[in-house]
């Protein structure tokens, strides 16, 4: 999975104006497109405020059950408008907010032999993880932890705060721990320059 800057431009302008038109209209427009973001990839889009950079909406596909460009857009879409955690977005809204998108490897199930393992198998700055137990399931993306200074201990903490479990349920066996990578691209201000973000960190375990 490597796309160029001229794709994460492309996408990333692609989700704002699926926001703005469907904000108007109600309707997901059509955009022309190239073929190979027609493949089926996992896509998370992300929006938060600007220049405060708190959280507005984000809501994705972690996993590649329909085009890319075609989930881009239902994502950009559901981040704006139907995000439960927040007040959809208003037309007015969009020239204080940023887009970011993250373009989703498949999620690889970790086998363990014991759960202090997880420790060494995921890099903060690399990996997202989802963690699974019966009906619960939580997803939180690779830029989360770095974000919040986490180590690979806390990340797995808070992926099962996020499916409403125990703290420490990563530890169950029968619990399900899968990790992705991410590669980001975002809006450095409101219809802004797109860069690709890079994940500066060292830290792995504990």
């Amino acid at each position: 999975m490597m796309f160029s800057l001229e794709d994460g431009d492309f996408l990333v302008k692609s989700a704002r104006k699926t926001i703005e038109e469907y904000l108007k209209t109600g309707k997901v427009p059509e955009i022309d497109h190239n073929k190979r973001y027609d493949k089926k990839q996992g896509v998370f889009v992300t929006i938060e405020s600007f220049p405060e950079k708190r959280l507005r909406g984000c809501i994705g596909y972690p996993y590649p059950v329909m085009p890319l460009f075609k989930a881009m857009q239902d994502a950009a879409v559901s981040a704006a408008s139907f995000d439960p955690r927040f007040t959809p977005l208003q037309s007015n809204d969009l020239d204080k907010v940023v887009i970011e998108l993250s373009i989703l490897t498949e999620p690889e199930l970790l086998q363990v032999k014991r759960p202090d393992d997880y420790l060494s198998r995921i890099e903060i700055g690399k990996h997202g993880l989802i963690v699974k137990r019966g009906p619960f399931s939580g997803l939180l993306l690779p830029q989360v932890a770095v974000e919040q200074k986490w180590n690979a201990r806390q990340f797995l903490e808070n992926s099962c705060w996020k499916a409403s479990l125990p703290q420490d349920m990563w530890m169950d066996p029968n619990t399900e721990v899968y990790r992705f990578e991410a590669q980001i691209f975002a809006e450095e201000k409101p219809n802004g320059r797109v860069v690709e973000k890079t994940l500066f960190t060292s830290q792995k375990r504990n």
